[in-house]
């Protein structure tokens, strides 16, 4: 998987999405991290707030969705 990477956060996290996502829609998120926390946004509406987590949440979350995607 390649990664594009945007840096337009007033905290200044660099948001990742995935090279899969396209700009003719879709369902996508970005991520972003920091030392504690995982950021995750709507891709298509980054204006909206991000939801967080931690760092172990978001590795299970990763992995189940890997072990289950078809």
């Amino acid at each position: 998987m390649n990664v594009d990477t945007t840096t337009q956060d007033p905290y200044q996290l660099t948001w990742t999405k995935s090279s899969y996502s396209s700009e003719e829609g879709g369902e996508c998120v970005e991520v972003a991290t920091d030392l504690a926390t995982v950021h995750i946004r709507d891709s298509k509406d980054v204006t909206q707030c991000a939801l967080t987590a931690s760092p172990a949440a978001w590795s299970a979350f990763v992995g189940f969705a890997i072990a289950h995607a078809s």
